[in-house]
């Protein structure tokens, strides 16, 4: 059976994404980057992760973090995942196996 749906239902889906920065953001840009999970690493990293609407918009989000001036490491399209608690990005008990 083919796919009847056009390139724009095909396409016009969200990606989530994971975003890794070198160094910690400060509290004062979590607005700027309104609804990302912003995680503060053990390591010095930034973790950003959460949905983007579309390709303008993941360009905008590196826009952002270049003004910032720190330093890019990866950007990674992932699966939504379990819920999260508070925000922290850590998984729900319930959801641990």
């Amino acid at each position: 059976m083919s796919d009847q749906r056009t390139f724009a239902e095909q396409h016009d889906q969200h990606q989530s994404y994971a975003i890794r920065l070198k160094g910690h953001l400060d509290e004062r840009w979590a607005e700027w980057f309104e609804g990302l999970t912003i995680t503060l690493e053990d390591n010095g990293d930034t973790l950003l992760t959460g949905p983007v609407i579309d390709q303008a918009a993941l360009h905008g989000l590196l826009k952002k973090m270049r003004d910032l001036a720190l330093p890019l490491l990866s950007v990674s399209p992932v699966e939504p995942g379990p819920p999260t608690t508070l925000g922290t990005g850590q998984a729900d008990q319930s959801d641990v196996k």
